[in-house]
């Protein structure tokens, strides 16, 4: 049957769910949207780092960013920082950030660099960001366009402020219905698909097209339509999360980037938010237990973060993977639902965002175009995962660290066989286009570079330095200074943000 579709039912609330409300309800006003999310299920509520396409994604759906920075205790983004990667020593640290090298082949920059011999870092050479990143400055100046930025830009936030923002608009401005209601069965269609939705108190809830924003429980893809799970755990072994957050001197620097700070069997993350910072602890637990975990997690908040009080910690068991397909019938799974990596790098949103510009922009009108686009989304999404999977393993497979747990992740057999070939190219030749042909990759070739050389991998002998490249590399040495002179500290743009945010609000009371 050519059934027309006019209907969009989502399962599930929460990032994945809200903001594919946002997305379809902006893009495409002529169907009806629905989320339907259970009162009583809490979300997990820890990815608290975006990628650049968020500032696309929010303006796409209406909201300013002033309003969403001062509503999801918001602040900027720059890119992630390792701590204690390469071999725990004191000045192991690297910068991977958003701001790509300058346009020019990879190869003379990189000789370039090598060749400077001035002891700057990779990043530091690069891109003026890792200058104003390590003086918490903010990306942009207060005149600038909103999402307009003098370096490239993303955001850390409150979760689950982010997800609250998105349902006001959603429901307030974008006309999208909201059931709180728990879902207690899936009726199948004539041809197994979904029909619709059983509602507890509301009853069935029929819709043309559903999306499985269920996280983990993947209700609908994984339940209904009986899609497998593909474990990647043979290779990315961390299975446990402690997070806990931390509340800081509304006086306290604002960092710049996401920190990752490298443990004997896994990581602490750290991310600064104007009033609070979430800190996390990412470990295997075949190499550490969730007491001596907790510990390394309180250890560090109380080496970073003094005078700090003790705070709950929560414990999340997670698996690593993700589905063996992603859109089946008239069903595609967005989020949680379609798999989960450890959040090195912030990989679980832009995935999101991903998702729905793909789904977006191909959005079927028909249901006899449902297998066309479901084949091209699976073939596009299984090529994602693979590559996330392998760009978080480079960061482990480089390290020298000597305890169990960092020998085990550099063992061949937890290696994926494209990243092994690619490393023994790359010893040839630097990370380019060839290696990563997608024209929305979600790490770039560049970022392949900020990793090896910031981790030290070798600097083929065979390339030759240009005088273009050597020019390019002064020439970020001296914006770096301009921009460091120019642009606001993090804490002071916010809090005047926040200041010129509050006045307005009172202004309106008034009136």
């Amino acid at each position: 049957m050519d059934q027309m579709i006019g209907s969009v039912v989502i399962l599930g609330g929460g990032t994945a769910g809200w903001l594919s409300a946002c997305r379809v309800a902006a893009a495409r006003p002529d169907l009806d949207v629905t989320l339907i999310e259970a009162p009583d299920i809490p979300t997990i509520g820890v990815g608290e780092g975006t990628w650049p396409t968020m500032r696309a994604t929010l303006a796409a759906i209406g909201i300013d960013e002033a309003e969403f920075l001062t509503a999801c205790d918001g602040s900027f983004k720059q890119g992630s920082r390792f701590d204690g990667w390469v071999d725990g020593g004191a000045d192991d640290s690297y910068l991977h950030p958003f701001t790509p090298p300058p346009a020019m082949p990879a190869g003379d920059l990189i000789a370039a660099w090598r060749d400077a011999g001035d002891g700057a870092d990779f990043a530091h050479a690069m891109t003026p960001q890792a200058a104003v990143c390590a003086r918490n400055l903010a990306p942009r100046q207060r005149t600038m366009p909103a999402y307009q930025g003098a370096l490239n830009y993303a955001y850390h936030l409150d979760a689950g402020k982010f997800a609250a923002l998105l349902r006001r608009h959603a429901v307030q401005r974008l006309g999208v219905r909201h059931i709180a209601d728990q879902v207690i069965e899936v009726c199948a269609g004539e041809a197994g698909d979904v029909a619709a939705l059983v509602t507890r108190d509301l009853g069935a809830v029929a819709g043309d097209f559903f999306i499985d924003c269920s996280g983990h429980a993947a209700m609908l893809i994984g339940g209904h339509c009986g899609v497998g799970w593909i474990d990647r755990s043979d290779v990315l072994i961390n299975d446990r999360a402690l997070a806990a957050q931390v509340p800081t001197a509304p006086v306290a620097p604002i960092a710049s980037q996401t920190v990752a700070t490298a443990h004997r069997a896994g990581w602490v993350w750290d991310i600064a938010l104007p009033s609070r910072r979430g800190i996390g602890c990412v470990y295997a637990s075949r190499f550490m237990g969730d007491d001596a975990a907790e510990a390394e997690l309180r250890a560090y908040i109380a080496r970073n973060v003094p005078g700090a009080p003790e705070v709950p910690v929560r414990r999340l068991a997670f698996p690593t993977g993700h589905r063996a397909r992603f859109w089946r019938g008239n069903c595609v799974a967005i989020g949680l639902s379609a798999g989960f990596i450890e959040p090195l790098e912030a990989s679980a949103i832009v995935m999101i965002e991903l998702s729905l510009d793909a789904l977006i922009d191909n959005f079927p009108a028909r249901r006899a175009v449902l297998p066309v686009l479901a084949e091209r989304f699976d073939a596009l999404f299984r090529y994602r995962w693979d590559r996330i999977v392998e760009f978080l393993k480079l960061h482990y497979l480089l390290s020298r660290r000597d305890e169990p747990y960092w020998r085990t992740q550099r063992d061949p057999a937890h290696v994926p066989e494209r990243l092994a070939g690619l490393l023994a190219l790359w010893r040839d030749q630097a990370p380019s286009r060839w290696d990563f042909p997608q024209i929305d990759e979600i790490f770039s070739a560049e970022s392949h570079q900020y990793i090896l050389y910031g981790m030290g991998y070798p600097v083929p002998g065979r390339l030759v330095a240009s005088d273009r490249a050597r020019a390019a590399i002064a020439e970020n040495m001296r914006r770096a200074r301009a921009l460091a002179a120019a642009l606001p500290a993090n804490r002071d743009y916010l809090d005047a943000l926040l200041a010129d945010r509050g006045a307005a609000n009172v202004q309106m009371e008034g009136f």
